[in-house]
């Protein structure tokens, strides 16, 4: 069973339909015992950064994430709540990748919306998938390149398009909206 962490964030009917398409059972769920006893979890989302670390510490799950051992994937607001912190309401988040969301230069185009390439792509999320792969984005706010940093995204500045550390995956984009290239990324993921 893959457990889909509900958090109140948007977009998580799109995971769920992407996840059936591809022959997998989710449930969504803030029960800490259905989390940590899933074959996988994914943190997606599409909302905003205090808000939802606010749900997360209220409801104990915050201490859950960290604790959970197997396969982990948090996609697009889910990425940005592992970093450290996030300039979006100056919140302090889940710090299980050690780097910093900020926001894009308010002079440029914001948000980054729509295909773009990833570059420099590494890891098991990436496997049969080569460099340059157009995957979809909607955000403002972008995780700083650091040691765990496993795709480049160019958009502005490079920025982390993927992370992945021990057992937690993230994504900057939406596999989940992003074609055959995310469906590929997700099939990946569900058979680590």
């Amino acid at each position: 069973m893959i457990a889909i962490i509900k958090y109140n964030a948007g977009n998580i009917k799109s995971v769920e339909n992407a996840l059936a398409k591809l022959g997998y059972d989710s449930v969504v769920t803030d029960d800490p015992t259905v989390i940590l006893t899933a074959d996988k979890v994914i943190l997606p989302g599409v909302g905003e950064a205090s808000t939802a670390m606010l749900y997360l510490k209220n409801k104990g799950l915050d201490t859950v994430v960290k604790a959970v051992t197997q396969p982990f994937l948090g996609i697009c607001l889910g990425l940005q709540l592992m970093c450290n912190k996030t300039e979006e309401g100056n919140t302090a988040c889940l710090g299980i990748f050690d780097t910093d969301v900020k926001l894009f230069p308010p002079q440029e185009i914001v948000p980054h919306m729509g295909w773009n390439n990833l570059e420099t792509v590494k890891g098991p999320l990436f496997n049969k998938l080569q460099n340059k792969n157009d995957v979809y984005f909607v955000h403002s706010y972008y995780a700083e390149l650091n040691a765990d940093t496993v795709a480049v995204c160019n958009y502005i500045k490079p920025f982390s398009a993927a992370l992945q550390k021990n057992n937690f995956y993230a994504t900057q984009f939406h596999p989940e909206k992003s074609s055959e290239v995310g469906a590929e990324l997700l099939k990946n993921f569900l058979e680590l």
